[in-house]
């Protein structure tokens, strides 16, 4: 296997050789964690986990909660809303609500595998150490997904719990600190800004994030805008424009994606007509339903299921 951290040589910074040598342990510890395989996942801790792909991966539609995912090796790919996110070897993406997303391993063979780090990002730890800090950085109104290159400081904090994560009692007594410092890495490197705003409960994130919890929870429910704002405390214009700077979609769009969403993973489930699928997932006609599906996922429902439930059936890599 080539050295997980040839891949940095294009990154720039007078700390390149330091965190090319964190690249290289988190690269193996990842493999470490996961053994090999085609496609194997791991839980560290209960946020914590590392994904290792020897091979690229179909698109697979999930949704995304509040988020980090490091790259140790390889390239993933996140699509949100058509607009694909690659992200490599040394770079980062932060996930500031919960979104419907595609996910995919678009570089990854058995001599360099994709291998990710994740970690699901809390609010509440974000808000304290932001009480602690009295950090004090610009909030930038955009949220989407963001990109950024790892710091020395990150990888570390990264590669430690990576470490302790083969030993259940450093585990246990480290590990929540661990877990604390990369969330403070997040928050003073360089999409700090955006991170900040997960944190805030006053903020405008906050409000989105529980008409979001509303539509996760409702989706198969006819939508009004205006009820969403009600519920996030904004005016109707507000909350829209506020909406779609966060999820890149419209409340409506948003609702679709999440309906196409639930409606494949019935499909995989267990066999369904598809009319009744439609159906319990908010549809009431067939045709728009199977119009917007083969959209979202290249094939009519009925294949797409065939496929699923088949020998080769994907598997998620988030």
């Amino acid at each position: 296997m080539a050295p997980f951290g040839t891949i940095l040589a294009i990154l720039p910074g007078s700390c390149l050789a330091g965190r090319v040598d964190l690249l290289d342990e988190l690269g193996e510890l990842i493999t470490r964690h996961t053994g090999r395989g085609t496609l194997r996942k791991r839980r560290i801790t209960e946020d914590a986990s590392v994904t290792f792909a020897s091979e690229r991966t179909e698109p697979i539609a999930v949704m995304s909660e509040p988020s980090l995912a490091v790259v140790g090796q390889g390239v993933k790919r996140t699509v949100l809303n058509g607009t694909p996110y690659d992200y490599r070897a040394g770079q980062y993406v932060v996930v500031p609500v919960d979104l419907p997303v595609l996910g995919q391993a678009l570089a990854a063979s058995p001599a360099e595998p994709l291998l990710v780090f994740s970690l699901t990002l809390r609010p509440a730890l974000i808000a304290s150490l932001l009480l602690e800090s009295g950090a004090a950085q610009p909030t930038p109104a955009f949220g989407g997904l963001v990109i950024g290159d790892a710091t020395a400081g990150l990888l570390d904090a990264v590669v430690r719990l990576l470490r302790a994560g083969g030993h259940p009692d450093d585990l246990r007594v480290l590990g929540p600190g661990l877990v604390r410092e990369i969330h403070w890495r997040l928050l003073t490197g360089e999409q700090g800004g955006l991170v900040r705003r997960i944190g805030l409960a006053d903020g405008s994130l906050a409000h989105i994030a529980r008409a979001i919890r509303w539509l996760r929870e409702h989706y198969a429910e006819p939508v009004h805008v205006a009820d969403l704002a009600r519920l996030a405390g904004m005016s109707p214009s507000t909350f829209h424009r506020h909406f779609r700077a966060t999820t890149s979609m419209t409340p409506i769009q948003f609702q679709k994606q999440i309906r196409l969403q639930e409606a494949r993973a019935r499909l995989a489930a267990r066999p369904r007509s598809i009319a009744e699928v439609a159906h319990l997932v908010g549809y009431d006609s067939h045709s728009q339903f199977t119009r917007e599906y083969r959209r979202a996922f290249g094939l009519t429902p009925a294949r797409d299921a065939d496929r699923m439930r088949g020998p080769l059936a994907p598997d998620p890599i988030n």
